[in-house]
């Protein structure tokens, strides 16, 4: 994103990349330090612009005139410059371009409040501006989502880029990120319109989120279940699971997990690597054996996970680990909270 803005400003600026930033103070703009060539070149140029004609003209010194500024990095006098120029002429069709510029110098002064204030103005008051076939909108909008951490903002942000620039952005990042944005508000029904649309885009690839599919399929999985599985309270759960082991029942057993996104795995394996419990038959591992379960959970449970030890079943690991989890899913207030069994871990506990 930073990359992209880098490259509008110096098409904007023409000039190479600048760091100091000298505060926004009123002075003559005609000053400036530098060779007597230097202040004579921005003289004319000021003097050209008080008689120049057309906007395309103007553009152009405007645009010259900050080049300078930007090449002795005074850049005070640039944001004072282009400010002034903003408020003389609201209706010029450059003020976009001008407030990019403006908007980048406080970047690079790590100024990002007063920047992030810029960015929202030009996407919110003005016209989308194309630079060398490049969006200005688009550019702002790549940069307030790198900067703002507002959920609500974000939504607003991912939205219009979504809706404005289909074509020149990834849309399974914006669909996903959308609906990390729309859970952080706790508009759960727009989050998984917004990862349905998310699992459209095939091997999307989420930067900090490696299971990124795998999150939005379990979320929108459960949300289509009819959640008859879950328990009240883990005591509730874990006491039917012993129940029906001591009586060797596997049909009733089976019929206490989760129906959605239950999990047999090892330890070691990635929670993204799934069996397929399709063909996983209890009634196999549990005949003529007697599984037995420990008398207490695991010390490693907490408030929300849960790992009963059970043994005996008839396979080469004859040890596994039933898994509970309480159930976060706030689109739903009968069923977060509640618990359900979720998984089988094979084998001894790391």
């Amino acid at each position: 994103m930073k990359v992209i803005l880098c490259f509008l400003a110096m098409i904007l600026l023409g000039c190479e990349i600048v760091r100091d930033f000298i505060g926004k103070e009123k002075i003559d703009p005609y000053y400036l330090t530098g060779s007597k060539e230097q202040l004579e070149q921005l003289g004319s140029l000021f003097t050209l612009l008080d008689s120049a004609r057309g906007d395309a003209e103007r553009f152009s010194l405007v645009r010259e005139i900050a080049n300078v500024y930007a090449r002795q990095e005074e850049y005070g006098r640039l944001v004072n410059f282009l400010g002034s120029r903003v408020e003389s002429y609201p209706n010029d069709p450059h003020n976009a371009y001008y407030l990019l510029m403006t908007a980048y110098a406080y970047t690079q002064q790590e100024a990002y409040p007063i920047a992030e204030m810029y960015f929202d103005i030009i996407v919110k008051n003005y016209p989308d501006l194309l630079i060398q076939e490049r969006s200005i909108h688009l550019a702002c909008l790549n940069q307030l989502l790198d900067m703002v951490r507002d959920p609500e903002h974000r939504i607003k942000y991912y939205q219009k880029l979504i809706s404005h620039f289909p074509d020149k952005t990834d849309l399974g990042v914006d669909y996903f990120m959308l609906g990390q944005a729309y859970e952080q508000t706790g508009e759960w029904d727009l989050a998984i319109q917004a990862y349905t649309q998310f699992l459209s885009f095939i091997d999307t690839d989420i930067p900090g989120f490696p299971n990124a599919d795998h999150y939005a399929k379990q979320l929108i999985d459960f949300n289509n279940s009819p959640k008859d599985w879950t328990f009240e309270t883990l005591n509730d759960i874990v006491n039917a699971v012993r129940s029906a082991i001591s009586a060797g029942d596997s049909w009733r057993l089976w019929s206490y997990r989760a129906k959605v996104n239950f999990f047999t795995r090892s330890w070691a394996q990635d929670a993204s690597d799934d069996s397929d419990m399709d063909e996983f038959n209890l009634q196999v591992f549990m005949q003529g054996t007697n599984v037995q379960y420990a008398p207490a959970l695991d010390p490693s449970s907490n408030a929300t996970e849960a790992y009963l030890k059970t043994w005996g079943w008839t396979q080469s690991i004859s040890t596994w680990y039933l898994y509970f989890r309480k159930i976060y899913f706030p689109v739903n207030s009968d069923i977060h909270g509640r618990w359900e069994w979720a998984g089988v871990y094979y084998g001894e506990k790391f």
